[in-house]
């Protein structure tokens, strides 16, 4: 928000300059984001005034000018502006002024006639983006007076950037009320003179909709002129505010609103056809607005109609079917109280912001809707001329101010000061909030522009911003530290993040708002749906983080990478009638933590030292491995994202944590990826467990090796073998003898049924305190084969064979 310096003290003119003003209001928590000029800095810039115009006898497009700049002597300038006419006062750069960008002026002839000097386009003086001709001034202005003292171009505008608590903030005086309040320098209040009606004429309003309108105001103004020039106070101040002057009609309006925070709207009323009905929107209902957009409507949108036509999106914009223009005559001004909860929300469905909504949705005062009508009024019949009617005034509700308690010591104990109670007493006055004091507490009654008063600490904010944040005295923080005691078992998300990155793999962050389309085909489940999405394909909550992934890879991939390892370790959203609130979930909805790893191109960068193929299954599978401490069990499995036949359900400890796959060759196809990559998510707490170092004692002795060769089931997993052998070592007699398993073969064809497949162990047995015989040895592989045999009806396909160790 841009607010003038000058428009500023019209209203409270403490004795600080515009930098102390910027410094009290930022520490006052209206923070002043920078502090701009009217203009850039340009000199030797006077007022002037055309005293002859003719056309130059060598160009068509030039005029030559006799120019009085007060000096004394006529000068005579080329001009190429279409604008420019005898009588009129201008901006005119003399021999030696400097213009904005660095250009000097000199006199030059132009077309063989000389030329002493430059009249200047507003654009040319860095006052605004207009070159359609040279600026034209005040008749009223002094000749020969320098530009920047006669149009005040110093004038310091300070940029606000307001938190959303501070809407009573949201205009000229609501900032020079804060103003006030810090200096302690008078506030001059503006005064509201009716306009004494001179017209019986109403518009009948029925607010239908007590829930969206708490009160609506309004009047007829008959006989107006559309053509009246704004004031050019009116119009430099709106200017230096940052609205562009439009008509006479919509610049007052957008003035009070600068100056009082108060949107207000005025209808062309022979456009509007019986009265008006404030009421909720009608899903087969649509709108085209003032900037040109046809907006569909529904029930929880308000409007103002007319008869079956809507004519404005309520506290948001008018409608294009009733606004002013150079053929109105008629008007009807309105000024109304939207309930926040009503508007919030609204403009973000539609993609725009208006300023009007900015204020309604933050709260605007319901109990001055009349006075600033009148003050409206005031401004159209001093500007555009007409006749009034009477107002109406329809109340069907106010935001109810209850009485808020602060505790004085318990201001104290949070600011951590000894403010007095007189001091609080003190601020409560300046900034103008009736208190009553009961003993040691302050009973305070909110004003009704003050929505952000509702609760004690919102009370103390006031005490500490206005008794100055700077005041507060700087303190080390005092408290015991102990020491607490880390799992050595654990690891923390940003450990397990630097094992990952040091398996050639880099992190990424991306949005939980992802793509519904994408979603449902990476994840496979309804995603929640976002009300109000920052962007059409930021519509819903991610359900995987593969999503994400994804795009990180063919953002990468249109940037020309060969080869991307990425991986994400965050939270995916889902549906949970279940989930209780808490400190860190919604009711409702589940939020677990993932990690999601995606590897695409070759293996290793390009080197001499390997031959160059591409990551598989296999290797994201051993990185998975590596990464987490405890172990994993893979089994074939079908995933609706991934590859059939490449892809695996991910186990640990029994229970399924997550999935690995190559992505689905018609997911691959419709993402335009040149090679499919391999991806995979599993949960995040079976990751932060930490592989905890355990003694164990080394043989003297020396171990007998077997192989063991089985026949089970083709469709078998291997991992299942695997786990019913780790059973068997487990129990007697295997227990404490077998020290190592692995896997080292498996044989399909000739001499095995279609269906079976070989699966060939190597069994390492050893004992500590001996060594084994050959009868142990046997005895420890037959019940292993045993067990094999009842639990997977497995059968040896050749005794177990020797190995030297």
């Amino acid at each position: 928000m841009r607010i003038p310096e000058s428009w500023l003290r019209r209203f409270v003119s403490p004795d600080w300059n515009a930098d102390e003003i910027a410094e009290r209001l930022t520490m006052a928590g209206l923070e002043v984001e920078e502090i701009v000029r009217v203009a850039p800095p340009f000199h030797g810039v006077v007022v002037a005034r055309v005293v002859e115009a003719s056309r130059h006898p060598d160009a068509d497009r030039l005029s030559v000018c006799a120019v009085d700049a007060g000096d004394g002597r006529m000068r005579t300038i080329v001009c190429g502006a279409p604008n420019v006419a005898a009588g009129m006062q201008v901006a005119c750069a003399l021999p030696g002024a400097e213009l904005p960008g660095g250009l000097k002026i000199k006199p030059v002839k132009m077309r063989g006639v000389a030329s002493e000097g430059m009249l200047c386009s507003a654009r040319e003086l860095g006052l605004s983006e207009d070159h359609s001709g040279i600026l034209s001034l005040d008749p009223a202005l002094a000749l020969g007076a320098d530009l920047r003292e006669a149009l005040a171009l110093d004038e310091a505008v300070f940029e606000l950037k307001l938190t959303p608590n501070l809407a009573h903030c949201m205009s000229v005086f609501g900032v020079a009320r804060e103003l006030a309040a810090l200096s302690g320098a008078p506030l001059s209040a503006p005064a509201f003179e009716p306009v004494r009606p001179a017209l019986d004429d109403r518009l009948a309003v029925s607010v239908l909709a007590p829930d969206l309108c708490g009160r609506f105001s309004g009047r007829i103004v008959r006989g107006v002129d559309p053509a009246a020039p704004t004031p050019e106070w009116m119009k430099r101040r709106l200017e230096r505010a940052g609205q562009r002057s439009i008509t006479a009609l919509v610049d007052i309006s957008n003035y009070v609103m600068l100056e009082l925070g108060r949107p207000t709207h005025v209808f062309d009323l022979d456009r509007i056809e019986g009265g008006l009905e404030v009421r909720w929107g009608r899903p087969d209902e649509s709108l085209e607005l003032l900037n040109g957009q046809t907006i569909p409507l529904d029930a929880d949108v308000g409007v103002i109609a007319a008869g079956n036509r809507v004519e404005s999106l309520a506290g948001i914009m008018g409608g294009e079917a009733t606004a002013v223009s150079a053929e109105t005559r008629n008007v009807y001004v309105e000024a109304a109280f939207w309930w926040p909860a009503a508007i919030a929300g609204r403009p973000r469905r539609y993609n725009f912001s208006t300023d009007a909504s900015a204020r309604f949705e933050r709260g605007v005062d319901a109990a001055t809707t009349v006075e600033h009508l009148e003050y409206v009024t005031r401004l159209i019949v001093d500007v555009c001329g007409g006749e009034v009617g009477p107002i109406d005034d329809v109340v069907t509700g106010l935001p109810a101010r209850e009485p808020v308690r602060l505790r004085a010591d318990r201001a104290r104990k949070v600011i951590g000061v000894d403010i007095g109670d007189d001091e609080i007493a003190a601020v409560f006055e300046r900034l103008r909030l009736p208190a009553r004091r009961e003993g040691d507490v302050f009973l305070v009654q909110p004003p009704s522009y003050r929505f952000d008063l509702q609760i004690e600490e919102d009370l103390i904010e006031e005490v500490v911003r206005i008794w100055g944040y700077e005041r507060l005295p700087v303190r080390p923080p005092v408290g015991p530290m102990p020491m607490r005691a880390v799992p050595e078992s654990r690891r923390s998300a940003a450990q397990l993040a630097r094992a990952i990155a040091a398996r050639d793999y880099q992190e990424v962050i991306t949005y939980s708002f992802v793509e519904s389309a994408l979603d449902r085909r990476l994840g496979g489940g309804e995603p929640i749906r976002l009300l109000n999405p920052i962007a059409a394909p930021m519509d819903v909550m991610r359900t995987t983080l593969w999503v994400g992934l994804v795009e990180a890879l063919r953002a990468n991939l249109n940037r020309k990478a060969a080869r991307v390892r990425v991986f994400e370790v965050g939270r995916v959203f889902a549906a949970d009638a279940g989930r209780v609130a808490d400190a860190h979930h919604v009711a409702g909805i589940a939020q677990p933590q993932r990690v999601g790893l995606l590897a695409y191109g070759p293996q290793y960068d390009e080197q001499w030292g390997t031959a160059a193929r591409r990551t598989d299954f296999f290797d994201l599978k051993g990185d998975l491995e590596a990464i987490v401490a405890p172990e994993l069990r893979f089994e074939a499995a079908a995933h609706p994202a991934l590859h059939p036949g490449r892809s695996a359900r991910v186990f640990c400890g029994g229970e399924a944590i997550g999935w690995i796959g190559e992505l689905h060759p018609q997911l691959q196809h419709e993402l335009e990826l040149p090679l499919a990559p391999i991806v995979a998510e599993i949960d995040l707490a079976p990751a932060l467990v930490r592989r905890v170092p355990v003694h164990e004692d080394s043989s003297r002795f020396p171990p007998i090796v077997r192989d063991l060769a089985v026949v089970v089931d083709a469709e078998l997993p291997a991992a299942r073998v695997l786990a019913e052998i780790d059973q068997a070592r487990a129990s007697e007699p295997v227990a404490g003898v077998v020290r190592n398993v692995r896997l080292f073969d498996e044989y399909r064809g000739k001499g095995l049924e279609n269906k079976e497949k070989s699966l060939a162990f190597r069994l390492w047995m050893q004992d500590t305190r001996r060594t084994l015989s050959e009868a142990e040895a046997a005895e420890a592989v037959e019940a292993i084969v045993s067990r094999l045999t009842r639990s997977v009806g497995a059968r040896l396909r050749s005794g177990p064979r020797s190995e030297e160790p």
